[in-house]
């Protein structure tokens, strides 16, 4: 067998990207086809419905529901405030009026003169999607969004949390292996995405949101900090969705893991630049990984995007191991024997043989290693 296939990750230094950017339902496209945007532009934006508010006027007034009608003061589909006067009886002889207010703003969705509910809607919530990436738009989906291209250097992680934001990379580890004290952490990194070596700590997590850090990028982090930081065990389903106030990317894995050293050198290269980030993690079907995006300088001919290709194992591919012994290190294919193998678990396997960067030299099952694409 010449190649095989396996779960890898990017790396790479310049990749034409292409990003969809859709509204959850149909709204407004605020840019046109050839226009030039940058992440924090908005291109589209939409309301969404409000919460439904049931409201049974016919009980606050005192009378039957077919007779609502002779004391509205509002219809449906009229706005309304808090504290407005929907309806009002006569009373007697012109006194012992009552008088029925709107609890919220909003406005009426429906009145029943059968069951003599109202139903109220809360105000419209706006919703706008931005960029998120420097680039062009080079196509318009009529009311719901843009496709935006790009030409960018371009890293997966492995695992991340929070959305998306944008900042400056600013490297505060000097090595791949370097663990930061929170003490690097000053009023300098500001709204930037700061890059912290091997591991990412709790402590290092608090002092970047009380400064205002955009993002952080390292090669491990802790779990048991996860579940300090946002009290609950991180489970499979989808990240990226915590409100913790900075996005973060984890690029190797759990633990303290030396970044890889062709990550942490293109971050390096890129220091000050404007980077795209996002923590968004799916391991189930419909896999989703963290991206890093830094847009480059590009030709408008250039953005020729090519399909994506299944990753593969060949004699040279770099690869990630992502299972016991050896986790998170990396090395290079140096053989791919044909012959199924027996394993430790007794069982039949493909196996894959390679070169550590720690120089060591090992067997491990194909599944158990991931390719890095660079």
């Amino acid at each position: 067998m010449a190649q095989a296939y396996s779960p890898g990750l990017t790396v790479t230094k310049s990749i034409v990207l292409k990003k969809d950017r859709i509204l959850p339902l149909k709204g407004k496209v605020l840019v046109k086809k050839g226009d030039k945007v940058k992440a924090e532009d908005i291109v589209a934006e939409t309301l969404l419905p409000g919460k439904v508010l049931p409201f049974n006027l016919s009980n606050k007034l005192g009378v039957t529901a077919d007779l609502i009608g002779q004391y509205l003061k509002v219809k449906a589909g009229d706005k309304i405030k808090k504290g407005q006067v929907m309806a009002v009886t006569n009373g007697f002889l012109g006194f012992f009026k009552t008088s029925v207010k709107s609890p919220i703003d909003g406005e009426i969705e429906s009145i029943s003169k059968i069951t003599g509910q109202m139903l109220l809607r809360e105000p419209r919530i706006p919703i706008q999607v931005k960029a998120f990436i420097d680039g062009i738009v080079v196509d318009v989906i009529k009311e719901e969004g843009v496709v935006i291209e790009n030409k960018s250097a371009y890293i997966q992680g492995i695992f991340g949390l929070s959305g998306e934001r944008s900042g400056e990379i600013k490297m505060l580890a000097d090595s791949p292996d370097e663990v930061i004290k929170p003490d690097k952490i000053d009023d300098s990194c500001k709204d930037k995405v700061i890059v912290c070596g091997a591991l990412v700590s709790y402590d290092v997590i608090k002092k970047a949101q009380k400064v205002g850090v955009s993002g952080i990028i390292s090669g491990g982090i802790d779990d048991q900090d996860l579940k300090k930081l946002l009290g609950y065990n991180i489970g499979v389903a989808i990240t990226g969705h915590e409100n913790i106030g900075l996005t973060i990317v984890v690029t190797e894995g759990f633990g303290i893991i030396k970044m890889a050293n062709n990550t942490f050198s293109l971050l390096k290269s890129f220091e000050g630049h404007k980077a795209s980030i996002h923590g968004i993690t799916q391991i189930r079907a419909g896999v989703m990984r963290p991206e890093i995006i830094i847009p480059i300088e590009f030709k408008e001919d250039e953005l020729k995007a090519e399909e994506p290709k299944m990753a593969t194992l060949e004699i040279g591919t770099t690869i990630r191991v992502i299972r016991q012994p050896n986790f998170g290190l990396i090395g290079k294919v140096t053989g791919l024997p044909e012959k199924l193998t027996k394993v430790e678990s007794e069982t039949m396997v493909r196996i894959l043989e390679a070169e550590l960067e720690t120089g060591e030299k090992v067997t491990i099952p194909r599944a158990n290693v991931e390719v890095i694409e660079d």
